[in-house]
């Protein structure tokens, strides 16, 4: 197994016990799953792990279970952002000592840094780890915004940060911003897919998103890195009334593990609070909309050969 961070990988849900607490059966099962589907890696305890809402103790249980789960099959990030920068270094530590094949982090909330003030923080981080460190460009979680100046400096001090989850719309103006300052980073899209095939055509190297029907972005991607883009183009453009209706703002995450367990990939659709929950209208909506794109049994693979 190489050390790459490209292609499709997958953002794991942290599933819940109708109690509340982490299952680690349905964890377990998940990851295997998602091996199963064909990803080129696994990303535990990112934001659509719900990372935030688990104790430090949880989340390096979450990151023992999965990478027990995997047992060296694919490669593994761990999300490692945290509102305490010596936390999200202890943590990191940790995730290097356990095997990960890189970090994600996402800088924490700072009172209008300036871009060496983000620099200095990721300079900080690579002083105490080895690995690489998925670079997260999210605004949303931190209002940081991520210049593709600040970026290109960061590759040229920082040599861990060859990576960047990029979901700071619009994504593909940025992507080539990003290009056009420097050639050192592979590119990872996010938003749930919803314009993986528009960044892989502005040289993205794949995306890290927790979409539950993985295998259509592989077969997007597949198609596409084998040269075939009206393939990709023809599956893509099927799939996407799921990957829009998935990735809906506020409920997507509660949509992604009613999905999931509607896959048996997990027990329970439960989320910690804070969340919104959804209603039955959308409930009933998540069956209409697998119908539309021809998905009779959510358990099944899907079969591109008709693509």
């Amino acid at each position: 197994m190489g050390s790459s961070i490209t292609g499709i990988f997958n953002i794991l849900a942290t599933p819940f016990t109708p109690e509340g607490d982490v299952d680690h059966v349905s964890l377990s099962r998940l990851v295997d799953f998602q091996i199963k589907l064909g990803v080129a890696g696994l990303t535990a305890l990112g934001v659509l792990g719900e990372a935030a809402k688990l104790t430090v103790d949880e989340r390096r249980a979450v990151m023992d279970a999965v990478f027990s789960a995997n047992n060296g099959r694919v490669n593994v990030v761990i999300g490692t952002s945290h509102k305490d920068l010596d936390t999200c270094i202890e943590l990191s530590k940790a995730a290097q000592n356990a095997g990960a094949n890189g970090v994600m982090i996402a800088p924490p909330p700072m009172n209008n840094p300036t871009d060496d003030d983000i620099v200095a923080l990721y300079c900080r981080i690579a002083e105490q780890i080895d690995i690489p460190i998925v670079v997260q460009d999210f605004p949303p979680v931190n209002n940081i915004t991520m210049t593709p100046a600040m970026l290109a400096a960061l590759a040229e001090t920082v040599p861990n940060c060859r990576t960047i989850k990029l979901e700071d719309p619009p994504l593909m103006q940025k992507i080539t911003a990003i290009r056009a300052a420097t050639d050192r980073y592979d590119i990872l899209g996010g938003l749930g897919g919803m314009f993986l095939l528009e960044e892989l055509k502005r040289g993205a190297a794949g995306t890290m998103t927790g979409f539950a029907f993985n295998e259509v972005l592989l077969a997007v991607y597949h198609a596409f890195k084998a040269g075939n883009e009206a393939r990709a183009e023809r599956i893509f453009d099927h799939f996407l009334p799921l990957i829009r209706f998935e990735n809906q703002p506020v409920i997507n995450l509660p949509i992604r593990k009613l999905l999931l367990q509607l896959r048996g990939a997990i027990a329970h659709p439960g989320l910690r609070q804070p969340y919104a929950p959804i209603d039955q209208g959308t409930r009933d909506e998540v069956h209409w909309i697998l119908k539309r794109v021809g998905i009779d049994d959510p358990t099944a693979v899907i079969n591109f050969d008709s693509f």
